[in-house]
């Protein structure tokens, strides 16, 4: 591993990221990975890199980074104003970045996560065989902090492969957060009141999120049963209800297991736009496939 980065702003909150850790929720061991997993992927074919390569995924105010060797960067996710050495750079297509310059990704005018590839991927040690930061369980590396030095893969190559897109396109984010839910596997805790609000209640995003649960703000779900749940697996979406009956909707670093009933689980292809939702956001669930 060579050095590539130091860390000159790290942010509110700045980890590297890849696509996760799959497969070891038997040891006790969440995904983790990119949260808005299609910004990961774009900013990583915009550099010819696969998919798998680590990025820096930023959170609302961004980070700064110095190249310690020439770089070539691409920022994608929450679209933010970007500079080297403080001139105006591209969002969403590659920029040249030269040794000892600073690459500046500020903070989020829409959205929350933005993410930042280089040719040749973030490198750092594999756990597990894979580079995601697990806030959670604490695997991989630890968030970017002032001063600290990550390295760089090599590019594959001094030019992209063909076929690569030349830029990101960018859409206006929705006003309103729709997710769709299947119901289960414990929606029968909840009375068919209790499952009519979740339809038709009006949440918000409430700013207690991270990257663990997106928490919502609103009307509770009435139970139909007390007492308690023995620990049971928990999939990536599910709509877990604590006993304040809020619902709070599962992301990446979610616990494996969980007591409190998921009366629902978000599919995971609706989860990024979830993982760009700014605390306030309005929210409503509608039934997949209604």
């Amino acid at each position: 591993m060579a050095d590539g980065l130091e860390s000159a702003r790290p942010g509110v909150l700045t980890t590297v990221q890849d696509l996760g850790r799959a497969g070891y929720a038997h040891l006790g061991v969440p995904r983790s990975g990119a949260l808005d997993t299609g910004a990961h992927r774009l900013a990583n074919r915009l550099l010819g890199n696969p998919e798998t390569a680590a990025t820096l995924e930023t959170t609302l105010t961004g980070c700064a980074v110095r190249a310690l060797r020439p770089a070539v960067a691409a920022v994608t996710g929450a679209p933010c104003p970007v500079t080297v050495d403080g001139r105006p750079a591209a969002w969403g297509q590659p920029v040249r970045v030269p040794a000892g310059a600073v690459l500046d990704v500020g903070a989020a005018t829409h959205g929350v996560r933005s993410y930042v590839a280089f040719d040749g991927g973030v490198d750092a040690e594999p756990v597990l065989g894979s580079r995601a930061t697990d806030l959670l369980s604490g695997l991989g590396p630890a968030p970017l902090c002032e001063g600290a030095v990550l390295g760089l893969g090599e590019a594959a190559s001094a030019h992209r492969p063909s076929g690569c897109p030349d830029a990101a396109a960018w859409a206006a984010p929705p006003r309103e957060l729709v997710l769709p839910v299947v119901l289960g596997p414990r929606h029968d805790w909840f009375t068919s009141g209790g499952l009519r609000t979740l339809l038709t209640g009006r949440y918000r995003v409430s700013a207690a999120s991270n990257r663990i649960g997106l928490r919502l703000e609103g009307p509770a779900l009435e139970r139909a049963r007390e007492g308690e749940l023995a620990s049971e697996g928990m999939p990536l979406g599910a709509v877990q209800v604590p006993p304040e009956g809020r619902p709070v909707i599962f992301l990446a670093d979610h616990p494996t297991t969980g007591g409190y009933p998921v009366v629902g689980v978000v599919p995971a292809e609706a989860l990024d736009a979830a993982a760009q939702a700014p605390p306030g956001t309005p929210v409503r669930f509608t039934a997949a496939g209604a």
